[in-house]
């Protein structure tokens, strides 16, 4: 088979699916790319079994059809040298010699059968959709991913839960230090009104969709069964095995009532926690703060080194004195992730989780993050 396409497009396409490769593979045929041409359209296909990515793109000067497995690395590596220009690809059938001509030059590989790579895990008849916006899924991955956990004892909490009911979606992260649950509602959903779904995508393929979503317009159907979720958009498929598990009642942890409320600029706490944090204890990362009348007392201390370092910002709040610890590394993590110029912090007491909300939501979305607090000595 024959054709011919531009190098900077075929590299953008296989730079987004490679990701998924990883270094070391149980199967060597997952070392490679599977290329699959039909007709004008060339669809290339990267997996590491559990998590697969699709993408397609036009060429030109077609001869024949098939398809074949390419090392990824050579063929990427090659690639990246090129500057724009048209390369012609030809593929012996028979022993898979795979030919690259340019301008000035000619580049052999030898292929791979391409039928000896994975199939994809087939859906089951009763397999849930949803479709909604590729902006709305893209902030409710990237506002949730960096709560996720590293626990291998724990693996329903390394990812998104996707909890979907008839009128609204809840994307829910969590590593039981903080939290974050972002919900929205979608286009449409197969579900009656009685009904409920829900999954856990792993942390790998969602951080494939954060890099893809921003590029994508218009919208993204999301299909899933008890094993696998299928997520479709204008340029990628997306195939990824679910992680097995009953996530956490995320809701029975958030505080109902919460007695003190305090307004501030974001931006101005996110600073200032930056600046005294320098001199919290590098092991503890504990930063007080003490709340009164209107303003808020950020202290933080290394005994070991002598140092300590405290600054005072203003604020909207007219309660009792409440003192707290955080983690500061956490709680600036979480106001990173929030885009509203004010924060409101609900607390309850030191002992019990705080919560940071955005003053202003963006349309089509609520966002609640939660802090478990450190306990202080004095």
């Amino acid at each position: 088979m024959k054709f011919k396409a531009s190098s900077t497009i075929l590299l953008s396409h296989l730079q987004a699916i490679s990701r998924v490769i990883n270094s070391k593979n149980s199967l060597q045929i997952l070392d490679n790319f599977l290329f699959s041409l039909e007709g004008q359209q060339l669809t290339m296909t990267a997996s590491d079994t559990e998590t697969t990515l699709i993408t397609s793109m036009e060429v030109e000067d077609v001869e024949g059809a098939g398809k074949v497995a390419v090392s990824s690395r050579l063929l990427l590596d090659t690639l990246r040298e090129f500057s724009d220009q048209p390369l012609n690809f030809q593929i012996n059938d028979s022993n898979l010699a795979m030919v690259i001509t340019s301008a000035n030059g000619t580049y052999n590989f030898i292929g791979q059968n391409g039928d000896e790579y994975p199939r994809l895990p087939e859906l089951q008849a009763d397999a849930k959709m949803m479709t909604l916006p590729v902006n709305t899924l893209s902030a409710g991955i990237s506002k949730t991913l960096f709560c996720t956990a590293d626990d291998e004892l724990r693996p329903v909490m390394n990812g998104i839960y996707f909890d979907i009911l008839k009128d609204s979606l809840t994307l829910v992260a969590t590593d039981a230090h903080k939290l974050v649950r972002y919900k929205t509602s979608y286009t449409s959903v197969n579900l009656s009104e009685e009904d409920k779904a829900s999954f856990i995508l792993p942390k790998k393929p969602a951080n494939m969709l954060k890099n893809i979503l921003p590029k994508e317009s218009g919208e993204v159907e999301v299909k899933f069964d008890n094993k696998n979720a299928y997520f479709k958009l204008s340029n990628y498929t997306m195939i990824c095995r679910q992680v097995e598990g009953r996530y956490p009642n995320y809701n029975g942890v958030i505080p109902k009532e919460n007695p003190y409320k305090i307004i501030v600029d974001r931006v101005s706490l996110l600073n200032a926690l930056k600046r005294v944090s320098v001199f919290s204890n590098q092991a503890s990362n504990l930063i007080k703060l003490q709340i009164s009348e209107n303003q808020i007392f950020i202290s933080a201390q290394d005994i070991d080194f002598s140092i300590s370092a405290e600054e005072t910002i203003n604020c909207q709040y007219a309660d009792d004195q409440i003192k707290i610890g955080f983690k500061s590394a956490f709680l600036i993590e979480i106001l990173n992730n929030i885009n509203s110029s004010d924060v409101i912090v609900e607390l309850t007491d030191p002992s019990r989780a705080g919560i940071i909300l955005p003053f202003e939501n963006e349309d089509n979305e609520d966002i609640l993050m939660l802090l478990m607090p450190m306990l202080l000595n004095d």
